[in-house]
């Protein structure tokens, strides 16, 4: 599994995610010693990586080069990034909203470049991860691919623009969920359910639906017609949920907030 692994990888910015996929790939075969990471303040570096608080004429031109700072980071590592020689190395994006003809503009000494969106579920091997490339040779492709495979699932994508809309489901996502989840604990807590009893209830019901909706051939709907009986307890609490599209129009409304943000940090 290892041959898997890029012979030597640089990291810039070892935040959440990023640190996230490095604890993933280290626990299943990654070697220490072939990661550098520039970051400030690391979180939970095994034994053998090699950290450095900024970047560094002295590093050696890296295989794969990963990009896990924010957005707004990208001038000021782009400035330092020229003193390195990475003609030869695979530039990896996390950057949400930079395509990649921005990308090659900032960062035009590496040889190719692709753009990836997991989801903060990586951090227990359950993301799922888009991936965008442009003159990616088939074997990177599939080793790409695969890297990511290990961390949950990926998915490659066939037009860039289709990375705003992943942002706003996959990748910003589990915020939605986290907030309903809150939102039944409280609704519960609200009609008389002590606070904690609530909470627990209402995570362990999103913890089993979402595995019985990933495993049934059923789609989501289909399985909430299923559960709703007609004229009982769940078509009550449907109704408020369906009158005038009320759900849908709001989740709509909040995906298209979040897809509009990516554009702007783009741009």
């Amino acid at each position: 599994m290892s041959k898997l692994f890029p012979q030597s990888l640089l990291v810039i910015g070892s935040g959440n995610m990023a640190g996230a996929m490095l604890r993933g790939w280290f626990a299943r075969g990654l070697d220490p010693a072939s990661v550098t990471i520039v970051d400030p303040s690391p979180r939970d570096l095994p034994e053998g990586v090699r950290h450095l608080t900024a970047i560094e004429a002295s590093i050696s031109a890296p295989e794969w080069l990963l990009l896990g700072i924010k957005p707004q980071m990208l001038p000021d590592v782009v400035s330092q990034l020229a003193s390195l020689d990475l003609s030869g190395t695979l530039l990896v994006s996390m950057l949400a909203g930079i395509e990649i003809t921005a990308l090659r503009s900032a960062v035009p000494q590496t040889r190719a470049i692709a753009r990836i969106m997991p989801n903060m579920a990586i951090g227990i091997g359950q993301s799922v991860t888009a991936l965008f490339a442009e003159a990616l040779a088939q074997p990177e492709q599939e080793q790409l691919e695969a890297l990511f495979a290990m961390l949950g699932s990926a998915e490659w994508l066939t037009d860039e623009s289709q990375m705003h809309l992943v942002t706003a489901l996959s990748g910003s996502g589990p915020a939605y969920l986290f907030r309903f989840i809150d939102a039944l604990g409280k609704g519960a807590q609200a009609l008389g359910m002590p606070a904690d009893q609530a909470s627990r209830f209402a995570l362990a019901m999103v913890r089993g639906s979402a595995e019985l909706a990933y495993q049934s051939p059923e789609s989501p709907a289909q399985l909430a017609e299923r559960v709703a009986s007609p004229g009982g307890t769940t078509r009550a609490a449907l109704n408020v949920f369906d009158a005038d599209d009320a759900l849908e129009r709001l989740v709509a409304e909040a995906m298209a907030a979040a897809a509009r943000r990516s554009v702007e940090l783009g741009q």
